[in-house]
């Protein structure tokens, strides 16, 4: 499939989308607490997109069971919702993707579960801080690579690793499109980015070693050192000097904010090179 270059109608269809998971994003970022479960966080996610009139793009996708993705403490990603309640010191990736008027939105948050070790703190501000600094890597003429030589460069340097089988994505009418973007690797290289490319960027950062499995679920990666794991992501769309972040919080988008790199503001697979896009 080759690369996609959306027009500004089809923009505005995406900005749309990404900013309603933007806001239930949020809103579930601020239910998470202790006794809280994961399916609760599940179901208030599924009623906010259909009352808003969209659909959760994650649910039954390739067989997927629920409307997010809820992965905790050394569960990377695709973690199934359940009703193990969250305990104080937890750490949860709420990966979360919708389809409204025939486009995705797709976007990720790691949120404390109360107060949690300083590791997990640096760990979750690490890995938010190299998600800024991908999307800073954006820009029209740029490479797909630079965004993952970012990323690489601020997680090692931080004493973190960073998973190599997962990866981000394009996006638009489907939820994953062309290019696949891994969070590694040397810059300079891939496709060049374009004006009107739409991107999902997600970092995932190991507190440990980058090695993960898949439980018997079929769905769950885990860090094989049983570490903690952190997960952020955005949609944006390339622009001529830089990118538009269509999943910034409400406050930060009307303010027109992009996130600042130097502060850190801010699935069911698809299969190449041995790496996977994902819900």
């Amino acid at each position: 499939m080759s690369i996609v270059l959306r027009s500004a109608a089809e923009i505005e269809k995406l900005a749309r989308v990404n900013a309603l998971v933007a806001r239930v994003l949020k809103e579930l970022a601020a239910a998470v607490k202790p006794g809280v479960t994961t399916k609760m966080l599940d179901d208030i996610a599924e009623q906010r997109l259909r009352e808003a009139g969209a659909e959760p793009a994650f649910k039954g996708y390739h067989g997927y069971p629920a409307t997010i993705c809820a992965s905790v403490n050394e569960q990377v990603v695709h973690g199934i919702p359940n009703g193990r309640p969250l305990i104080e010191g937890d750490i949860v990736s709420i990966d979360m993707g919708a389809k409204l008027d025939g486009f995705f939105g797709d976007s990720a948050v790691t949120v404390p579960v109360g107060r949690v070790t300083p590791e997990a703190e640096r760990l979750l501000q690490v890995t938010k801080t190299a998600l800024d600094r991908a999307v800073a890597a954006v820009k029209a003429g740029a490479r797909v690579s630079d965004i993952g030589a970012a990323v690489q460069a601020y997680v090692e340097a931080n004493g973190f690793s960073v998973v190599r089988e997962f990866v981000g994505h394009g996006i638009g009418t489907a939820l994953h499109e062309e290019p696949q973007i891994p969070n590694y690797g040397a810059a300079g290289r891939g496709p060049r980015l374009q004006e009107g490319m739409a991107l999902a960027i997600e970092p995932m950062v190991n507190a440990g070693k980058p090695a993960v499995k898949v439980l018997q679920d079929g769905w769950t990666a885990v860090t094989k050192d049983k570490g903690l794991s952190a997960h952020f992501e955005h949609t944006v769309v390339v622009t001529e000097d830089g990118c538009r972040v269509l999943t910034l919080p409400e406050r930060e988008a009307e303010a027109g904010a992009s996130p600042d790199p130097s502060t850190g503001s801010g699935s069911p697979r698809a299969e190449s090179r041995g790496e996977r896009a994902h819900v």
